[in-house]
């Protein structure tokens, strides 16, 4: 088999991939090409890792990718030239292909994984770890995940509390040209226009109130949400944050610039009942007592972070979830079970609090956190 044989039959393995419903895009066929001239073509475990890498495949699609790759690459391979040594070979589409650096980079950093790699596919190094970190359910996280979180938080806060309005408003700075107000400033200096007024999108001021839930049902969410809530509260000043079980605490004394997961560590031994019953009914009902008229008003947003697992009155939650919702601009629930597609709110909790909700979302992952972020801007 000749070197184009080679890059033919890459191609139409490619097509297979596409036939099987994996997406694949045109960067992603060149990186493979590339791929094969960084491995041992006659090592099939090898080129297997390289094209996984190389093609960007799905944590989802890779089932369907290992069975291609067993019907594709056969140990037939071993007789194709460039077995047992590295060079590149031509690209499927008559031209050079120029590695890019960081393709090249992780290809190579795959030998460095070992056999052992294989036994631990989906737990290896992927395409973007960052990206595959972003779609892991938090109940699958691990304590070093939550260390990494600092930082992956810390982005999602600031891009929230930096968030540009829609609205144009007069600014003395860099903006749009507004003729109308332009063109009224000429009445000052007898109809000479001196200088230009301009208007700006600025950077909404967010207010918000959070009340995450630390009940037992929320225990492998908690930690993660939680982090989501100390990291608005560093960046967002007029946030206030509470957590609720069997009793409301506000937490925003807890504050500091040390790092998430101690904060969490710290909170877990003072808060009254963590991971224990929910009275989420009566804990809104002390909500609205003592702060609603505080710390909530037309312009704030009130965030939820709750299974709705209630073991209070229902009619006592939706008496609560009512006052909230006419004091405040609007009500957004974040609901971990939302992101099974077999999860209906059933429960009595959340059926009694839905019908003063604006928005109902997943909160399961750090996509599904960020996907909810311009629902929080003023």
């Amino acid at each position: 088999m000749t070197g184009r044989d080679l890059v033919t039959h890459f191609a139409r393995f490619c097509g297979a991939l596409r036939g099987a419903e994996v997406r694949l895009s045109l960067s992603d066929e060149i990186d493979g090409a590339g791929a094969l001239g960084l491995v041992d073509i006659g090592d099939r475990a090898e080129i297997r890792r390289a094209l996984r890498i190389a093609l960007k495949i799905q944590p989802h699609d890779r089932a369907e990718y290992n069975v291609l790759f067993a019907r594709w690459w056969t140990d037939d391979t071993a007789e194709l030239p460039g077995a047992g040594r590295r060079s590149a070979p031509p690209t499927p589409y008559g031209r050079t292909v120029r590695q890019p650096a960081d393709a090249v980079r992780r290809v190579r950093e795959m030998g460095d994984e070992g056999d052992g790699a294989d036994a631990a596919d989906g737990d290896e190094i992927g395409y973007s770890p960052a990206a595959l970190l972003r779609r892991k359910p938090f109940e699958e996280w691990s304590e070093a995940d939550l260390r990494r979180m600092d930082e992956i938080m810390a982005r999602l806060a600031v891009r929230l509390a930096t968030r540009r309005s829609r609205r144009l408003v007069p600014t003395r700075g860099k903006g749009l040209v507004d003729m109308r107000r332009s063109l009224r400033r000429t009445l000052a200096t007898g109809g000479e226009l001196l200088s230009f007024a301009r208007r700006a999108r600025p950077i909404e001021r967010a207010r918000l109130v959070l009340l995450c839930d630390t009940s037992g049902s929320m225990d492998p969410h908690t930690k993660f949400l939680l982090a989501f809530v100390l990291s608005l509260g560093k960046v967002i000043r007029r946030a206030n944050l509470f957590v609720f079980n069997t009793a409301l605490t506000r937490i925003n004394p807890w504050l500091s610039r040390r790092a998430v997961h101690r904060t969490l560590e710290r909170l877990a031994t003072a808060v009254p009942d963590w991971s224990g019953g929910t009275r989420m009914g009566e804990c809104f009902g002390e909500f609205v007592d003592r702060y609603l008229p505080s710390v909530v008003d037309s312009k704030t947003v009130v965030v939820i972070l709750s299974d709705g697992l209630d073991r209070g009155d229902p009619a006592v939650l939706a008496g609560a979830m009512r006052r909230i919702q006419r004091a405040a601009r609007s009500v957004v629930w974040l609901n971990p079970l939302l992101g099974d597609p077999r999860y209906e709110p059933k429960a009595r909790g959340i059926e009694a609090a839905l019908p003063f909700v604006d928005h109902f979302a997943a909160a399961h992952n750090i996509e599904s956190l960020e996907r909810v972020v311009p629902h929080l801007a003023t």
